[in-house]
């Protein structure tokens, strides 16, 4: 019989499926980018990621403690730990401006740090990752690690080897799921998930010469354990829809769903 602990428990709320995948919808932007909506209309578009299917939300502290805690009753909630703003010498020097604690006393169901591997402050940004992982370990919180090659000393950021790599790095410091960018050519990202011992989920970016749905169709078909997307869903005309169509390719059959009308993207922003 498995022994059930606090951090697999939160584990499996972040599939919602219970089949190990995850469809993470990142509505963290508007600390790196700006507001994504006005909080009135964000609430609504939290309202459709959740009734589209999504697996999980990941946002910062204070916007957590505006959700609606009925929306979190059907969908997982991460709280992201780390920040920087374009306005910064260095965008990629990402920063802690929460903790394990912190997330706990709201909720969470998760944390995520984000690391650039290759900037120039890589050193403090890996410290502060075993700093978190250690802090999960003691709350039994799992550990989201966004683990991304960016920086001065990379040349090609989807190069394979260079993600098993990352991936690896993650895993090797306490990481539970690690989300990163999409291999090029598509069909080396097999080779970047056959080098993880944790679930590989990979960004939506913003590419959008390729459909959403083929992307994550070649994603998940490459053995990725699921999708991390935010500008893709929250830019899209029906979000709802949109979130609709990725969870039934990373879960591989529809989400119930309610009969009520699709809010438009002029509806949410």
């Amino acid at each position: 019989m498995t022994t059930l602990t606090g951090k697999s428990l939160r584990l499996s709320r972040l599939s919602r499926r219970g089949d190990g995948r995850f469809l993470f919808v990142p509505l963290d932007h508007s600390v790196s980018d700006g507001p994504i909506a006005d909080m009135r209309r964000y609430g609504r578009l939290l309202e459709e990621v959740v009734i589209g299917g999504a697996d999980a939300i990941v946002v910062h502290k204070g916007r957590a403690r505006v959700i609606d805690p009925n929306l979190l009753a059907r969908c997982a909630l991460v709280v992201h730990l780390s920040a920087s703003t374009p306005h910064a010498p260095d965008s990629n020097a990402k920063v802690l401006v929460g903790g394990v604690e912190e997330a706990v006393q709201l909720g969470a169901d998760a944390v995520s740090v984000h690391v650039n591997i290759g900037s120039d402050t890589e050193a403090e940004q890996l410290a502060d990752l075993g700093r978190v992982a250690a802090g999960c370990e003691r709350w039994g919180v799992p550990l989201l690690a966004m683990v991304y090659p960016r920086g001065p000393r990379i040349e090609n950021p989807a190069d394979a080897t260079l993600l098993a790599h990352v991936v690896s790095i993650a895993a090797d410091l306490g990481v539970d799921i690690v989300k990163t960018v999409f291999a090029a050519p598509s069909h080396r990202m097999a080779d970047v998930v056959a080098a993880s011992p944790i679930p590989v989920v990979v960004a939506g970016g913003k590419d959008e010469r390729q459909s959403l749905a083929d992307f994550a169709t070649a994603a998940i078909g490459t053995g990725c354990a699921g999708l991390a997307i935010g500008r893709r869903v929250f830019n899209h005309a029906v979000p709802r829809r949109a979130v609709r169509e990725l969870a039934e390719i990373v879960h591989g059959h529809p989400h119930p769903h309610t009969d009520q009308p699709e809010l438009t993207r002029e509806g949410v922003r």
